[in-house]
């Protein structure tokens, strides 16, 4: 696993009925920016993504912003980021920030970043990757779905060699930690594989 240069954070659009949401995402580009960690993110400017990409720049980090065309207007895109891809459709965008992170990061969201996240974590699971994957349950924001994928083991659909590999932060200072700590022990001689399921 290679060092981890780039995180690509997955977020809402939007802020939620919850303050502590927004603050979250400005602590973690904090976090990012003072550890000289890029931000990859859906390159709006409104909701958490804006949330996350101001207090990176703000914290003199790096941030690269992909965004579809026809998004361009709907999620505000953010001009200011170092580096601004604009492409075809959801797919190139999806495929562009898998290509420039290292980690990822999901922060409380919609449909749109559930949908993301489950993408990695099914590639994961199939080995087509092995970069860390956390989900920040701020507030108890992801249970549901933790709880969902312990029902799926229970009833067998998340068998023994396909298991579900990511990381949980209850805090967001503990994301980055987490993160570093993870791809330190994939990167060491004597790990003893792949198939650990780090839930904390």
């Amino acid at each position: 696993m290679r060092p981890i240069r780039s995180i690509c954070v997955y977020c809402g659009s939007g802020d939620g009925s919850d303050p502590v949401f927004a603050a979250s995402a400005r602590v973690l580009g904090r976090m990012m920016a003072q550890a000289g960690i890029r931000l990859v993110y859906g390159g709006g400017r409104i909701g958490l993504m804006g949330e996350i990409a101001r207090a990176v720049l703000d914290g003199g980090g790096t941030v690269t912003g992909i965004i579809p065309e026809f998004l361009k207007a709907r999620e505000v895109m953010l001009a200011d980021a170092q580096e601004l891809h604009v492409v075809a459709d959801m797919h190139a965008r999806k495929k562009l920030m898998f290509d420039k992170a290292d980690a990822f990061i999901a922060l409380p969201g919609g449909v749109g970043t559930l949908e993301e996240l489950v993408e990695q974590l099914t590639w994961a699971q199939l080995g087509r990757h092995d970069k860390p994957i956390l989900i920040a349950n701020i507030n108890g924001f992801w249970g549901p779905l933790l709880s969902l994928f312990e029902h799926m083991r229970e009833h067998g659909f998340v068998r023994p060699g396909l298991e579900v590999k990511y990381l949980v932060a209850d805090r967001i200072e503990e994301a980055l930690d987490l993160i570093l700590a993870a791809a330190r022990a994939a990167a060491a001689p004597d790990r003893e594989g792949s198939d650990v399921i780090e839930h904390m």
